[in-house]
């Protein structure tokens, strides 16, 4: 059953705050079972694969995409997408999402997937990059272009050059040592003594790996100066992290350092900590969340949980995000999961007279698009 604020919802342009490239050449059954879940452990089969939320959702809202009836087999769907090909299958579901603006974060795997350009050629969309800041530090380790006395130096030249056209940064903190960090900057002392065993790590020809705390609040700090919005993965992720390390309440400290400073703090997913992260959006000027990665893997719950996020942020401070990598599926299953839900959830809140009509279509635009647009001072 339809109505005015659905229909609205349903047509409603999306801004993609964050998400990635997709893939840029088919994917085995292998590649395709394993970028379906979060986890790194190799599913069993392609049917194991998909025995989840995701999985369903994307048999149900993906297959009419690529010519099968909803629903379809997990063997079929993928025989009808290797059949058509990774250029047909990513145009089609891109495009099919009505995400017209996108945020990309480049520094995961990006030799695998489709960079910023090519993202904006296939989606015949708009495309904006944020830069990692643990892979810029570790390209630059890996170049042997610095020494310890001259790391800090160093990294802030390649962070200056590397944000140039950039609209954000990210920091994955939370995976590399957890949300539980030493709120203030670090010492030159502490950096350069913590960046001499990376160093010897790479003179060793081991690539670069920053996990040192203290490396990683150097990071986090030389990303404030800047001023460009940071964001921070929070929550569920893959099983290099620690779950419990990842509520953002851990960042309190942090942000409260942070706010008098004026730079938004992007709290990224947060499931299952989004109720945590709509207290700390609520509190504190500069924190926005969302819950991108929940809504794909959440499926037919999604709605569920779109609708806690809406109980303590303030709707100014919420954005949408996918957090695709990879697959296509992703991208478009984070926008027509958000679509659905959020509309559902806005007509009852409407037919109940709770909201006026006006005030959801305000929200949905806000939450939909404009809220990143303010947040990142874009152009829109």
């Amino acid at each position: 059953m339809s109505s005015e604020i659905i229909e609205f919802v349903d047509q409603l342009p999306l801004l993609d705050h964050h998400v990635h490239g997709v893939f840029k050449s088919d994917p085995t059954v292998e590649q395709f079972a394993n970028m379906i879940t979060e986890s790194d452990r190799q599913p069993k089969s392609l049917e194991l694969a998909m025995n989840s939320q995701v999985g369903f959702a994307t048999r149900k809202w993906c297959s009419p995409l690529i010519d099968l009836p909803a629903h379809a087999d997990p063997q079929a769907y993928f025989d009808r997408r290797m059949q058509l090909g990774a250029e047909e299958v990513n145009r089609r579901m891109l495009k099919a999402s009505g995400i017209t603006y996108s945020l990309i974060e480049t520094g995961y795997r990006g030799d695998e997937i489709h960079g910023p350009a090519a993202m904006a050629q296939l989606s015949e969309s708009r495309v904006d990059e944020i830069i990692r800041l643990e892979t810029t530090a570790e390209k630059m380790l890996d170049a042997g272009a610095t020494t310890a006395e001259s790391f800090i130096a160093d990294f802030a030249e390649t962070l200056r050059v590397a944000t140039v056209g950039a609209v954000g940064l990210k920091s994955i903190v939370a995976y590399r040592y957890g949300l539980h960090f030493e709120p203030s900057a670090p010492t030159k002392q502490e950096v350069q003594t913590a960046i001499a065993a990376v160093l010897k790590d790479v003179a060793a020809g081991r690539p670069a790996r920053i996990s040192d705390p203290v490396l990683l609040r150097h990071l986090i700090y030389a990303g404030l100066e800047t001023k460009l919005p940071i964001q921070f993965h929070i929550g569920f992720g893959d099983p290099d992290l620690f779950l419990h390390l990842c509520d953002p309440l851990l960042m309190t400290n942090f942000i409260k350092q942070t706010e008098a400073r004026g730079i938004p703090v992007m709290l990224l997913h947060t499931y299952p900590f989004h109720r945590n992260a709509g207290y700390l959006a609520q509190m504190f000027d500069n924190v926005y969340m969302d819950v991108g990665l929940a809504i794909n893997y959440t499926g037919a719950r999604s709605q569920a949980v779109i609708a806690e996020s809406l109980e303590l942020a303030p709707f100014h401070k919420i954005l949408f995000s996918s957090d695709a990598w990879g697959l296509p599926e992703l991208t478009y299953l984070g926008a027509k999961l958000f679509r659905n839900g959020f509309g559902k959830i806005l007509d009852e809140w409407v037919s109940q007279d709770l909201w006026s009509l006006k005030d959801a279509k305000r929200v949905a635009k806000a939450i939909g698009y404009d809220n990143s647009i303010a947040a990142y001072k874009l152009t829109s």
